[in-house]
């Protein structure tokens, strides 16, 4: 693989872990490369987006992983995108994730995708974004991944005083458990189109 594939293998892997970043040990060990061969990566692309000022994109280091991240100058298109009236409704992918956070909180965002099946980094940087969610700290134990729980502004969308007074779950498999969610996420849509 020449350079220029690395590159583009190592942009692909900083895009798919999000927030999480990577390390150098774990780009090493995925994309079969030594330590050196990393560093030299990420040098060459942190200086391809410093270098082309078009780009919307840069590379930084944080606690020791390396994640892509937007530019600052652009932060105030990005907060029109989130605040933006048009995109009020949350996706059902990320009305599964925040029942699954605000039912098993405080939980990892791996956690959340062993309960869903799926990858949940775009419906955790959605409900972030819309301040649903907040990171509240990191696990014990290898890797520290963020927990996730939910704010006051998702206790107020939901008109709720306290998590308490979410819909009490039932033994899985009965219907009813089911009908008590789709009322629940109903109620948040429909105040969300008002």
């Amino acid at each position: 693989m020449n350079k220029n594939e690395q590159l583009g293998v190592l942009e692909s892997l900083l895009f798919a872990a999000g927030d999480e970043g990577l390390s150098t040990k774990q780009l090493t060990e995925v994309m079969e490369i030594t330590y050196i061969e990393a560093l030299n990566l990420l040098e060459s692309l942190s200086e391809e987006y410093e270098q082309n000022q078009a780009r919307g994109l840069v590379l930084l280091e944080l606690a020791g992983a390396f994640q892509l991240a937007t530019k600052k100058e652009h932060a105030a298109y990005l907060r029109k995108l989130v605040e933006s009236p048009r995109i009020t409704s949350l996706s059902q992918a990320s009305l599964e994730t925040l029942a699954i956070i605000a039912y098993k909180q405080p939980i990892t965002r791996m956690e959340v995708d062993e309960v869903r099946g799926v990858q949940t980094d775009g419906p955790i940087r959605t409900l972030v974004a819309r301040g649903l969610v907040a990171d509240q700290g990191r696990a014990e134990g290898a890797g520290r991944a963020k927990l996730y729980v939910t704010t006051n502004e998702f206790l107020d969308a939901f008109g709720l005083k306290s998590l308490d007074d979410l819909p009490k779950l039932q033994e899985p498999g009965e219907d009813e458990v089911q009908d008590e969610l789709d009322l629940f996420f109903d109620k948040f849509n429909r105040m969300e189109e008002e």
